[in-house]
């Protein structure tokens, strides 16, 4: 999904950000090998690449969920929000990195039901908190606890979404294109 608006500002290098921005886009280069185009955008605004950064690394990294599990809600929020560009990335990294099985991220991705009962759970009530903003019944809350969840996982969906939030809509409005590495998990919504 695109926003009919598209944002003029050029997807900056290293050498053209501003201090904040540099030393966040050298520190993902010298992490990632590259540097993603939507860091390269989101980087116009410094505060909104470091925020993106510090939110995502607390959730890879605090959060109580598996990295499948991690990738399940990141998914199930970008595909949500419409995202082509962090559904293909979150597609690649669950492939690559995560583990998630594919027809899991097929299924998230096209809409279809997610046969691994537990992550179908997650998933739809990641879901279900980006579609009520944040007001799941109480049958939703009873369904995802019932699964093995906790209430802090609930917390830490919030912070997904928040950062995938920022990713997302970012995406909409600079039409950020996917990176060559993630082209084959392409997504048109």
């Amino acid at each position: 999904m695109q926003a009919e608006y598209r944002l003029t500002l050029p997807a900056l290098t290293a050498e053209q950000a501003q201090p904040l921005s540099r030393s966040l886009l050298e520190e993902a280069e010298a992490k990632l090998g590259f540097v993603p185009n939507m860091y390269r955008v989101m980087a116009n605004s410094p505060g909104l690449l470091d925020t993106y950064i510090h939110g995502y690394t607390r959730f890879r990294e605090d959060s109580g969920f598996t990295p499948a599990e991690q990738e399940v809600v990141l998914l199930a929020v970008s595909r949500e929000n419409g995202c082509s560009y962090c559904v293909a990335a979150h597609c690649f990294l669950a492939d690559h990195m995560s583990k998630v099985p594919v027809d899991v991220t097929d299924a998230i991705r096209d809409g279809r039901p997610v046969a691994d009962a537990k992550l179908a759970v997650l998933s739809a009530f990641s879901q279900t908190m980006v579609d009520s903003r944040g007001l799941p019944s109480r049958d939703d809350v009873a369904a995802f606890l019932g699964a093995g969840y906790s209430e802090r996982h609930i917390l830490e969906i919030i912070l997904a979404i928040a950062v995938k939030t920022l990713s997302n809509y970012a995406n909409h409005l600079f039409h950020t294109p996917v990176d060559d590495l993630f082209a084959a998990r392409a997504w048109a919504g």
